[in-house]
């Protein structure tokens, strides 16, 4: 993985620093907060800004653009794990994808999504299930396009005014730490620098 400074005009995905845990988690309140539909109680913004609760059973990964912290998603390597969300044990799973509301629209999210489908990819996952509330509309559009389609029958509801949709994306056992609807290349570093010229959403 890569570490040391971020170059200019780059984008890093990496595991988040201790001394990031704070604002990272911020950063997730901020991105939540910013839905004004979604109701966020005190009690579900302080777990999402508990990043140093999540560390030890998930990969909590950032998104850091000119040394910046931009963005941030929890990787949840298997149903096994304490942070896993209905999923079963060969599943990976991804909570609480969020990007800087200033910086949205410019290709972090699909950064930080595409950097959890290859760590998935790699540990040989069959597949990787998340959910989202039904007023992430943009986060929607960008699962769909990376491939994942919607399971209603795996819809859940934690609280009564906060139904959560599933989506699930397969993944190929024929070509292990690849991606099904990627051409063939070659394999991806878990930590990828991105520059703007890469940008896709």
């Amino acid at each position: 993985m890569a570490h040391g400074p971020t170059k200019p005009g780059t984008r890093e995905i990496r595991p988040v620093r201790p001394e990031e845990h704070a604002a990272a988690g911020a950063l997730v309140v901020a991105a939540y907060r910013a839905l004004p539909e979604l109701p966020l109680d005190d009690g579900y913004a302080a777990t999402l800004a508990d990043v140093a609760g999540r560390v030890g059973a998930a990969e909590v990964l950032v998104a850091v653009e000119d040394g910046r912290l931009a963005g941030c998603v929890t990787f949840v390597a298997s149903g096994s794990s304490a942070w896993a969300e209905h999923a079963d044990p060969d599943e990976a799973s991804i909570r609480m994808l969020a990007v800087d509301p200033r910086l949205q629209g410019r290709g972090l999210g699909r950064a930080l999504l595409d950097t959890c489908l290859e760590r998935a990819g790699h540990l040989g996952r069959d597949a990787v299930l998340l959910h989202s509330t039904p007023w992430m509309t943009t986060a929607h559009r960008l699962y769909l396009d990376a491939g994942f389609v919607r399971v209603p029958e795996r819809d859940w509801t934690p609280s009564a005014d906060v139904p959560l949709l599933a989506f699930r994306l397969a993944l190929d056992p024929r070509r292990p730490g690849r991606r099904r609807y990627l051409p063939a290349q070659a394999d991806r570093q878990v930590a990828i620098s991105l520059t703007d010229a890469e940008d896709r959403v």
